[in-house]
This record gives C-alpha cells, sequence and structure tokens, in this order.
C-alpha cells in the first residue's frame, strides 16, 4: 500500500453523529488475489482511494465464515473470516491500517439468524426433540395428525414459507424450524440466555480488535412471540408476533453496556424497517442505540413534496431522543439511484421490482447527482453504497446463469433480486474487468461487469473535473471544512415553487434542490461553492443540486421560480 498518510480522524467523543460512512461489499470492491471474488487484500490496496474520497468510516458487510446463501448474511463463525475473502490477521490488518488514515471500521452482525451449517443448528439437528441444542433455535411440531402442515402461516422476507420440516435419524419426518428468510439460515431463540451472552461476546471479540461500531441486521426481528400466533391483518404496534417486540429493547440496552465499557465511542448502528416513527425512535434512546438507518427516505420518489416529508418526519423521530439521523439513497439491497430515479416511477418497493421495468439513464444520473448533494447537507451521518460514488447504474441484464441472489429465486424468478447493485466495480481500464482484479487474472469477476462501464471506472473519471467521483470528493471535502454541515439544525428557506426544496445550514449555508423541469432562479449569495451540474444563465436547472455561500445572515430567503 506504500506509506500511510492519514488525517485526523473526527472527534472520538461525537464522530459518528456527522460521520460519512463508505458501505464496502467485499465480494464486489476490489479482487486482489486475482481469484475473481473481491478480499480483505483488495480492500487494503484500496484504502488510500477511500482516504481521498474523504470518508470517516467503512461499513463491511459480513465477511465471514459463511456458505453464502444470502450473501454472507448467513454466518456460520463470527470469528473467522471466510477463506474467499482473507483471515483474521488481515482483517486485522485493514482495520489498524485504515484507521492510520483516519478511517473508522464498522462490522456487521446478523443476530436473528445463523447459517445451517453453524455448529449450534448442527448439533441441533443431531439432538432430539426438546434437547437443550434444539432450544436455542425455534423447532417445533407441526399440526395436523401427523405434524404435516406448519407450525404457523408467517410469510419470509424473501417470499415464501418461513418453515422448514427436519427428517429424524431413521428417514421418518421430524420437527419444523423457524427462519425469516431462507431455510439455509434458522432463526436463533433470543429467550435463551446461551444466545444473548454469544453475541455480547461476538461484539466483545470485534471491539477487542479495534472496530468502531457494529451495524445490526434486521435489528427489529430477533424475539418472538413464544406462543408462535398468527400475523394479524391489522397488528398494533408491539404486537406483532416476529418484528417489534417491546422485550427487544433490553438485548439492545444490554449491547449498549458493552460498547459503552470501552474508551472512546463505539456505536451501535440498526437496520430497523418500521413505518411507525415513534416505535422507531424508540430504538435510539440514550441508552440503547447510537443510530439506525432512515429507510423511508431511500424509498421516497424524486418529489419535493415527498423528500421533504420525510426529511420532516425523520427529524420529527430523532429529535426526542436526541439521536442524529442517517441519510441514504442505496445499499447492497436496493436499486441503485441512476437507475432508480430514472424511472416513472422512482420509489422504491421490495414487492414491486420487476425485470424490463423502463428507466431514462441520462435523467436518472442528473437527479442522483442532485440527491448526492442533498443528501450530503441534510443534519446528521451519511452512508455511501460503494459505486454511487462513481454513478454506477443496476445492472439489469445480467446472464440468467450468472443470478444468485435468494430473492430472485424464491420468487419463481419474477423478483430480479439484488445481483445488479452488487456486481465489481470497475477501476482502470477499457474492458471487464476494468481493474477489479490484478494484471493477468485469468478469472473472470463473479458478476460479470458490462463493456458501457469503459467510462464510469475510477481511472476515467479521478482527472475529470464534471464526474460523480470529482462531485463526491469535492462534496466530502466542503462537508468536513464548513463547520455547520453534519451533525446539528437546519432551517427551510420560503419557496415560491413547489418542486423546489431550499434550506439552510448555519447563517451562510444554503443547499437548493430543483426536482422539478423548469430553471429557477438562486437566492442571494456570495459564491457558488458545489453544483451537480452547471447553472444555465446563473439560474438552477430542473434536477440540480447547488451549495451556496449567503449573502446575508438572515434565514428568511426566497426563491422565485420562472
Amino acid at each position: 500500500m506504500g506509506e500511510q498518510v492519514g488525517r485526523a480522524p473526527r472527534d472520538d467523543a461525537a464522530w459518528w453523529r456527522g460521520a460519512v460512512i463508505y458501505q464496502v461489499y467485499v465480494r464486489s470492491f476490489a479482487d486482489g488475489n486475482g481469484d475473481g471474488t473481491g478480499d480483505l487484500t483488495g480492500v487494503r490496496e484500496h484504502l488510500e482511494y477511500l482516504r481521498d474520497l474523504g470518508v470517516d468510516a467503512i461499513w463491511f458487510n459480513p465477511f465471514y465464515v459463511s456458505p453464502l446463501a444470502d450473501g454472507g448474511y448467513d454466518v456460520a463463525d463470527y470469528r473467522a473470516i471466510d477463506p474467499a475473502f482473507g483471515t483474521l490477521e488481515q482483517a486485522e490488518q485493514v482495520i489498524r491500517e485504515a484507521l492510520a488514515l483516519g478511517i473508522r471500521t464498522i462490522i456487521d452482525i446478523v443476530p436473528n439468524h445463523v447459517s445451517d451449517q453453524h455448529p449450534w443448528f448442527q448439533a441441533a439437528l443431531a439432538a432430539a426433540p426438546g434437547s437443550p441444542e434444539r432450544a436455542r433455535f425455534w423447532f417445533r411440531s407441526g399440526k395436523g395428525d401427523a405434524g404435516e402442515q406448519m407450525p404457523t402461516h408467517w410469510v419470509s422476507s424473501f417470499q415464501g414459507s418461513t418453515w422448514t420440516r427436519t427428517t429424524n435419524p431413521d428417514g421418518t419426518p421430524g420437527e419444523w424450524y423457524l427462519h425469516l428468510f431462507t431455510p439455509e439460515q434458522p432463526d436463533l431463540n433470543w429467550d435463551h440466555p446461551d444466545v444473548r451472552r454469544e453475541h455480547e461476546d461476538i461484539l466483545r471479540f470485534w471491539f477487542d480488535r479495534g472496530v468502531a461500531g457494529v451495524r445490526i441486521d434486521s435489528a427489529a426481528l430477533l424475539v418472538k412471540d413464544p406462543s408462535l400466533p398468527e400475523v394479524p391483518e391489522y397488528p398494533v404496534p408491539g404486537a406483532h408476533p416476529h418484528v417489534d417486540r417491546d422485550e427487544l429493547h433490553d438485548v439492545y440496552r444490554a449491547w449498549r453496556a458493552v460498547a459503552d465499557s470501552y474508551d472512546g465511542s463505539r456505536v451501535l448502528v440498526g437496520e430497523v424497517w418500521l413505518d411507525d416513527a415513534e416505535r422507531f425512535a424508540r430504538y435510539l434512546r440514550p441508552d440503547e442505540m447510537h443510530t439506525a438507518f432512515n429507510f423511508d427516505f431511500m424509498a421516497r420518489p424524486w418529489s419535493a413534496k415527498e423528500l421533504r416529508d420525510s426529511i420532516d418526519m425523520t427529524l420529527a423521530a430523532h429529535r426526542p431522543v436526541g439521536a442524529p439521523a442517517t441519510w441514504v439513497l442505496s445499499n447492497h439491497d436496493v436499486t441503485r439511484p441512476v437507475t432508480r430515479y430514472g424511472r416513472a416511477d422512482s420509489s422504491f418497493d421490495f414487492g414491486s421490482k420487476r425485470f424490463g421495468t423502463p428507466t431514462d439513464l441520462a435523467l436518472g444520473l442528473r437527479r442522483a447527482r442532485a440527491a448526492a448533494l442533498l443528501t450530503a447537507a441534510l443534519p446528521g451521518s451519511l452512508y455511501v453504497y460503494q459505486g454511487d460514488e462513481l454513478g454506477l447504474p443496476e445492472v439489469e441484464d445480467l446472464p440468467a446463469d450468472a443470478l444468485q441472489d435468494p430473492m430472485h429465486f424464491r420468487s419463481g424468478g419474477v423478483d430480479p433480486g439484488r445481483d445488479g447493485c452488487r456486481v465489481p466495480l470497475p477501476w482502470s481500464g477499457s474492458t471487464p474487468p476494468f481493474g477489479f482484479s490484478p494484471s493477468g487474472s485469468t478469472s473472470p469477476a463473479w458478476l460479470p461487469q458490462p463493456a458501457s462501464w469503459a467510462g464510469l471506472t475510477v481511472e476515467a473519471q479521478a482527472s475529470d473535473p464534471t464526474s460523480t467521483l470529482s462531485l463526491y470528493r469535492a462534496a466530502f471535502a466542503l462537508r468536513r471544512a464548513e463547520p455547520d454541515l453534519g451533525d446539528g439544525p437546519m432551517q427551510w428557506l420560503d419557496v415560491d415553487d413547489d418542486s423546489v426544496l431550499a434550506f439552510t445550514r448555519g447563517r451562510q449555508f444554503a443547499c437548493v434542490v430543483n426536482l422539478g423541469s423548469v430553471a429557477v432562479d438562486l437566492p442571494p449569495h456570495t459564491a457558488v461553492l458545489l453544483a451537480s451540474g452547471e447553472l444555465t444563465d446563473g439560474r438552477l436547472p430542473g434536477d440540480t443540486a447547488v451549495w451556496l455561500r449567503t449573502a446575508t445572515s438572515s434565514p428568511e430567503i426566497s426563491v422565485p421560480s420562472e
């Protein structure tokens, strides 16, 4: 990697409140050993790229030992790195060298379930019904005269049933076990002390190795109603049998106590998918998680009203508990913004994903660039999924035999799945694998890259001041330099056009976003700090955002329309 030249990390006590956090999906980030799969060697070789991008932390998707039935979210051993990605020693080296460059590390923990290859589950399968080994999971007898019916009709997050029947040693059908995702991901029983103790020990294992935080997957699903009732048609808050149970908060209070026992700030970040803002905020009370992902904003369509409503709702939900909001445009599960924002319906919903949905990529890129400036100017912390800083679109024409995502297969082939946002990054060159693997490598990338990405490589964009990469670098540099950006208050500005969002951060910074199609005048300002696209005779075109140094200390600014 050469000599490491870093920068001072953000203030240790509150770095997470306004941090820029970059999501690394290791399998698709960079291949260091030439086998076509991304690995920790590849990450280490590109740490300086992340420093130059201007991020404060890396969030790693699971890189533990796993059969990869669900992209690593089926963990067989939390204390070892999957050989496809490297070794524990290499993970420790990445953590150290990233910190030397001013970049902290967040790892992913998947507490709802483990892999069916996990030693605990293998022991449970080998044990008899009612055994201590099975008590760590949700094994139940089936309904019906011969137990042939599933214990419940709960629906999997990946579609289909949530129960799989076991086979007894004599070949006869046995008990059923619960899995809210795939059969290869059996759910843990969080009423069992072994389960709670094990996960607290896992936190300590990684905190001892220098990680700065933990992202908690499917954080609202852990606890189940032990009576296993059917899901009501309209469950009242807190009464769903396997979502957002009140007992969950005791789990996260215990985790917070572990995190707080370490020097510095070790943060807990929840993946909490909840529509109820008040229930969502409960996870962010001072003795629970530090932050949680804001999925509502990510799922909203390209509409000034929709996005403003989401921003207002998000800030209002966080205000009573004093937690900072988070802003994210995509992740390893979600259609990339360039593709999503170019569609007639630019919102996101897992249930509506289909092959062949038309998109205007030029329009989507303009909007994605504007959205990048919008989110980077909002109060709180910012998450960036790898490749969004390059303006990568979703790859929607992957060969059928290349698809691997269980969401695709469990939908009967109707859902295209999530492979399209997981295609390996293009680093350099004019043909695949675009520098993803070392020069001379003969192994193709684990998912094929489109030839059209030649102009989107890091190499192609690095020296182009108009590129999306240059826009992100400039935005993150300004965000770090501007004292009013990151955590803190904001104030909406009065505007005369309902397709415009405008707000101030502090007294001399304003962000204006034109989500319409007609150019608008800019408010009084002394300088244009950054724009997502070219201005037109000093006016802000449609689908464009701008950061301004304002000319007045008064927040009352009007943005007239044409």
